[in-house]
């Protein structure tokens, strides 16, 4: 190809040289201006929209635009007052296109990494949960790993390279790395379940199906971590945590009712235990900083019982500690009233019925002691015997 420079009458090296280094600093001095004078016109009609997100994306791409500018004047300083062979001219054309990818690469790059710290840093905050401040970042470093692996290949097939036994290559590296690393993705794709299912946050009392239960510490990738009543630590992975059944104390709401269930001797008045019973509770609802006034007090008699009438009561406490106290001081308050109304709880009794031949066995087994003075299998069975007879004459 002739040189655009003969046919002016310019073919010597130092004109080539020359024109070169013109075009060459002629596109430095167009980035410059670019980078001082019009981006930052760009950037100030930015701050007219309502959101940020465009001046981030904008600013992202600074950098990336003026290298730009600059292999686009090394590119013409070299095809334009030159006279390349087609080999060289591919050359060239080949380096620029090389840089030109890595460029758009680290551009994409750089504009997806300042989407997500723009979600990070406005949205997020702004949620009700704390999901987006553990899954944002995880879905950050995953985007930025593609755009690069994705950019990669790009090079190489650029490179006029082969991929395919690559890429099939790649999907069985990460098969076998699957494979091994299966209980710790188990426990990663659970650890997402966890989170975004939103039903347990750290701070909730909860108690799983094992019988392990405590405060949640921390709900991380891999595990869940409580503290337990004992103040010990218990570390579940999540791919056990997820499926198992878990009883969460906080949620739907904080405050958990207290059932309490009691029982009167059958001698009783039973429309005088109801009315106590109401009078406590509303006593306790009006003084007691644990009760929930609002939910009111709720009895009912339950059955007949072998040794009692069963009845129930049915209040609400504002959380599950003071539930615990809520419980002791109507059990001390109720049984304090009991016992000034002269209402009797009864304990479980047991009657026994013998046979006539054991209402008197005391001559029998005399007989036989007399006969068998050392014999000890005797004398338990006469004070056995003996104690029966006793508890029948009572």
């Amino acid at each position: 190809m002739d040189s655009i420079l003969n046919r002016f009458g310019l073919d010597g090296a130092i004109w080539l040289l020359a024109s070169s280094l013109v075009i060459l600093f002629l596109f430095l001095f167009l980035s410059l201006i670019f980078n001082k004078l019009i981006f930052p016109i760009i950037i100030r009609l930015t701050n007219w929209t309502p959101s940020d997100l465009d001046t981030r994306i904008t600013r992202s791409l600074k950098i990336p635009l003026t290298v730009g500018i600059i292999i686009l004047g090394f590119h013409l300083s070299l095809t334009i007052p030159l006279d390349l062979t087609s080999s060289q001219q591919n050359i060239v054309n080949a380096i620029t296109s090389l840089l030109g990818l890595f460029i758009g690469i680290v551009a994409v790059a750089s504009a997806a990494g300042n989407i997500f710290k723009w979600y990070e840093e406005t949205i997020a905050p702004k949620t009700s949960t704390n999901l987006d401040q553990r899954l944002v970042p995880l879905l950050h470093r995953i985007c930025i790993a593609l755009i690069y692996a994705l950019g990669g290949l790009l090079i190489l097939d650029h490179l006029n390279v082969n991929i395919s036994p690559l890429i099939a290559g790649l999907g069985l590296g990460g098969l076998s790395v699957a494979l091994a690393l299966q209980p710790t993705l188990a426990n990663l794709f659970a650890g997402t379940y966890v989170m975004t299912e939103g039903a347990v946050t750290p701070g909730d009392y909860i108690q799983l199906e094992g019988g392990v239960e405590g405060y949640v510490m921390n709900v991380s990738w891999r595990s869940t971590r409580l503290q337990t009543w004992t103040n010990n630590m218990v570390v579940i992975p999540n791919s056990k945590f997820a499926e198992t059944i878990i009883t969460n104390f906080q949620k739907p709401a904080p405050p958990v009712n207290v059932y309490l269930t009691c029982g009167v001797s059958y001698d009783s008045d039973l429309y005088a235990v109801e009315k106590i019973c109401n009078e406590v509770m509303s006593e306790i609802l009006d003084q007691d900083a644990n009760a929930v006034k609002e939910y009111g007090g709720w009895f009912g008699f339950e059955s007949f019982g072998e040794s009692n009438v069963n009845f129930w009561l049915f209040l609400q406490a504002k959380d599950r500690i003071a539930s615990f106290l809520l419980q002791t001081t109507v059990m001390q308050n109720l049984h304090s009233r009991f016992r000034e109304e002269g209402i009797t709880i009864n304990y479980p009794v047991r009657s026994l019925q013998l046979p006539k031949e054991l209402q008197q066995p005391m001559d029998i087994v005399n007989h036989e002691i007399s006969s068998n003075n050392k014999s000890r299998r005797l004398r338990r069975k006469a004070t056995l015997l003996n104690r029966i007879y006793r508890s029948q004459q009572r």
